[in-house]
């Protein structure tokens, strides 16, 4: 049975949701006493990692209606105070696929039209890269994408875009938040009416021109001819709003034999083939490979339901298909962006998430380009490479986290699956044409640099109880520090929160990073484990990263299973470390 604390601000929530649906939804629980209510009103949902992300659902806890309203209110409020020009540029608003994404995209709109802010909403789904792409397009001071990315069917999303066209970071987060908690209920929020808004040119519209700018960006991102363009490539959207641009980009580029999976190609909320749309996820990429088997395709994309992730696999030398790590594909990429993009000028740059693999830093540093680690996520790499680009002149090439998130160039400040399939592509038709795959020029850049495994660990806390759990886990980590994992030597330590570095014997030093709860263990021999709490998923991630040697002659996969075998010894101490059973 609920508390009486819980009932009462339920039924005050009640007295206030603008939405008939969800009211409805919660009148019900609340008839009921139903102990679900306890998870429904735990504490607003937080407004973090660039924006909020939860379970829809009634209740101040979940995502619905009257909490995008009080969202929008309160950035409203934050741009009005912050952005001169916030009546004047206005704000993007797109929004994907997902159930209600439509609904909460109108709402976005008349929320901050009524606020003296004008729109530029997205006239039907979008993918998140082109609604980043938007921002600076239209030149708006933020942009707002409906999307709950890749996460189960039963979640959404509101994500909020800066004037350069990345997802915000601090201080707006924690400034945005601060406006959030000082709107009126969401039935006291006024609104305009959209057909009103755009009546007295409030409300704009953005779709087929943008589209068309956004894939002559693309074309800048490759070159225009070469390679074996007609290969076959088979391609999945996973339900998602991927499909339609990734098409027409890959027709534009010259690909003449790209399949899609059909039942799988159209916006579908609910997922239908699929347990959980993610293609990191065991069986989310089981159709499009078979598709793959049945036309021998020589290479297999996947989008995740909003287009910002891409997962890729080849067509090995024996008919069966090997699927790239995020960390192997960021690799491929940008090795080959470095290497063939270089035109003297020794201003490049590359950023990565702390958690991806060390392997690219390797190859940036032996090529004399600038390497950049920020936090996990494309709003530090992104707003990094802005802030290098302007005080130090840097020119960036490329960023990615392992989480299978890349973006080329400076054509979207974010992650973008799209352009990156492109590019990649390319890559694999300039290597058919020599008789090669992209498992060969993984291997060559594996014996001229190192091989570099990686592996990561993801232990879900669904329950209201699981953040409390996975800070219990993280102070065990700090209080009982390790001095080997897996029988490697820890030889420094990297506490992100208390924003110290401590090398084996010596006294904690001072660094100048970003706090974050993140722990990093550098091991003897170039070995590693990080763990962090997700910041958008109830998850618990434990990263590791094994380097090992790799004779002249030595086969590869006898290297391959030193590693694996390696990176079990770190996953099974890490887990007994942690309290993990």
């Amino acid at each position: 049975m609920p508390s009486k604390e819980t009932v009462t601000a339920a039924r005050n929530w009640l007295a206030h949701d603008p939405d008939p649906e969800s009211r409805a939804e919660l009148r019900a629980l609340i008839e009921a006493d139903s102990d679900e209510l306890d998870e429904r009103f735990v504490g607003p949902l937080a407004f973090g990692t660039a924006g909020l992300r939860g379970i829809l659902g009634a209740g101040e806890s979940r995502m619905n209606r009257a909490v995008v309203r009080r969202t929008t209110a309160g950035l409203a409020q934050y741009l009005i105070a912050h952005e001169p020009e916030a009546k004047q540029r206005g704000v993007v608003v797109g929004y994907d696929g997902r159930r209600q994404s439509d609904v909460f995209a109108r709402d976005t709109a008349a929320v901050l039209c009524a606020a003296g802010i004008p729109c530029w909403l997205s006239e039907s789904v979008c993918p998140t890269p082109l609604a980043a792409f938007a921002v600076r397009h239209v030149g708006a001071v933020a942009g707002v994408m409906v999307t709950a990315s890749h996460n189960p069917p039963q979640y959404n999303g509101y994500k909020v875009y800066a004037a350069n066209g990345a997802q915000i970071f601090p201080p707006a987060e924690r400034l945005i938040a601060e406006a959030i908690a000082q709107v009126p209920a969401a039935d006291e929020i006024p609104t305009t009416a959209l057909d009103q808004a755009a009546a007295e040119k409030m409300l704009h519209t953005f779709g087929a021109e943008l589209e068309r700018h956004y894939l002559d960006g693309i074309k800048t991102l490759y070159p225009p001819t070469g390679g074996d363009r007609s290969i076959p490539i088979v391609y999945t959207a996973l339900h998602g709003v991927g499909h339609r641009l990734f098409q027409a980009a890959m027709g534009e580029a010259g690909f003449t034999a790209v399949d899609s999976v059909a039942e799988q190609a159209e916006p579908d909320g609910n997922f239908s083939t699929v347990q959980f749309p993610n293609p990191e996820e065991p069986g989310s990429m089981d159709r499009v490979m078979a598709l793959a088997k049945k036309q021998a395709a020589v290479l297999v994309l996947a989008n995740d339901p909003d287009a910002d992730r891409l997962a890729a696999a080849v067509r090995s030398a024996d008919g069966t298909y090997v699927q790239l790590s995020g960390n192997e594909v960021g690799v491929l990429l940008g090795h080959h962006l470095l290497v063939h993009g270089d035109d003297g000028n020794g201003d490049r740059l590359v950023v990565v998430s702390l958690v991806s693999s060390p392997w690219l830093g390797v190859i940036a540093r032996s090529l004399g380009v600038t390497y950049e680690k920020t936090l996990t996520g494309f709003k530090w790499i992104a707003n990094r490479a802005i802030q290098l680009e302007r005080e130090a002149g840097k020119r960036f090439v490329f960023g990615y986290e392992e989480a299978l998130g890349y973006t080329v160039g400076t054509l979207v400040r974010d992650k973008d699956g799209i352009s990156a399939a492109v590019v990649l592509a390319t890559m694999a038709a300039e290597l058919a044409e020599r008789g090669e795959t992209l498992l060969d020029q993984r291997e060559r850049i594996i014996r001229r640099y190192g091989l570099f495994a990686s592996r990561q660990r993801a232990i879900r806390f669904p329950s209201a109880a699981g953040a409390k759990q996975m800070a219990a886990i993280m102070t065990r980590l700090r209080d009982q520090t390790p001095t080997t994992i897996g029988g490697s030597e820890v030889d420094v330590i990297i506490d992100y929160d208390s924003r110290t570095r401590c090398e084996r014997g010596e006294a904690p030093l001072h660094i100048d990073v970003a706090q974050s709860n993140v722990l990093v263990f550098k091991l003897r021999g170039g070995h590693r484990v990080v763990a962090r709490p997700s910041g958008t998923e109830p998850k618990l991630k434990i990263y590791f990263d094994a380097r090992e040697p790799l004779g002249d002659d030595e086969p590869l996969a006898a290297a391959q299973t030193r590693a694996a075998e390696r990176i079990d010894k770190l996953e099974a101490d890490m887990m007994r470390l942690s309290g993990i059973s």
